[in-house]
């Protein structure tokens, strides 16, 4: 199988705190990962990372083939697909939601002069009915809900059709509706054998779409755990990197965390 995503060893430091401390993390081609920790836990650094938006102080990176720092990164960032809170700050809040998605093609953050062919637009099309959201095409970004806009920015990354598929905290700010349609779309692309390799983050166990086969824990930016989501959403690694002494159970192929309590003597 190949690997899409290889970190050796890698530390980030910005002035005197340690972002990430000596992380090493395979994703392998086919593979559905999330990310989990506490805030402060290194979550975000690393996306930063693995979207060859951030060099490492030490160790090295290997993203679809190619070594960071030995690579042109305008090149190679097109081939990995991001959605974050920062790439939804540059959207113009008075863009259809269908060029939100077509200008992707580009690497566009707002339609100018680009010209766009009808397979452009037939694409841009096709994956907002995948997410979801095919009414929403001439809605503008900025009347649309928050979940709206999650599956929006989800279209929007697979526009390029990414090699690496990387979502930091897409469901955070949601209600419980919100967030349910959101880990359904997900759970489809995670069960498409077409969809690219992917990679969550989030704070919560219950944001964890059925279909996704690996978890990497991470506290104070460092690995707790790493490998096959039933190896490690467990009580005693969740409660470590968490820090605090949790319940965890699964049902119907979705996790759910809370704090363990004291069992009541009669």
């Amino acid at each position: 199988m190949t690997t899409v995503l290889e970190l050796s060893d890698i530390t980030v430091r910005r002035g005197g705190s340690i972002l990430l401390d000596r992380v090493s993390w395979r994703v392998e081609e086919g593979d559905r990962w999330v990310v989990l920790g506490p805030n402060g836990a290194g979550k975000t650094t690393l996306m930063q990372v693995a979207s060859a938006q951030l060099h490492p102080t030490a160790g090295t990176v290997e993203i679809l083939g190619e070594r960071l720092g030995a690579v042109d990164v305008f090149e190679l960032r097109p081939r990995i697909g991001v959605t974050s809170a920062a790439v939804a700050e540059r959207l113009p809040r008075d863009e259809r939601a269908h060029d939100v998605v077509v200008t992707a093609s580009y690497g566009a953050f707002g339609r100018w002069k680009e010209q766009f062919d009808e397979l452009d637009h037939e694409r841009a099309t096709g994956l907002l009915r995948e997410v979801g959201a095919g009414e929403l095409r001439d809605r503008t970004f900025g009347t649309l809900s928050e979940g709206e806009r999650k599956r929006v920015l989800i279209a929007r990354a697979l526009m390029a059709d990414p090699e690496l598929l990387l979502m930091d905290e897409p469901a955070a700010g949601l209600d419980l509706g919100g967030r349910e349609d959101l880990v359904a779309t997900l759970e489809v692309l995670a069960t498409d054998a077409g969809s690219p390799a992917i990679v969550l983050v989030s704070h919560h166990v219950e944001e964890i779409p059925p279909g996704f086969t690996h978890a990497l824990l991470l506290r104070a930016g460092a690995a707790v755990a790493a490998g096959p989501i039933d190896e490690v959403i467990t009580e005693p690694l969740l409660s470590r990197a968490f820090n605090m002494p949790l319940t965890v159970t699964r049902a119907d192929g979705r996790f759910t965390a809370r704090r363990r309590t004291r069992a009541r003597r009669d």
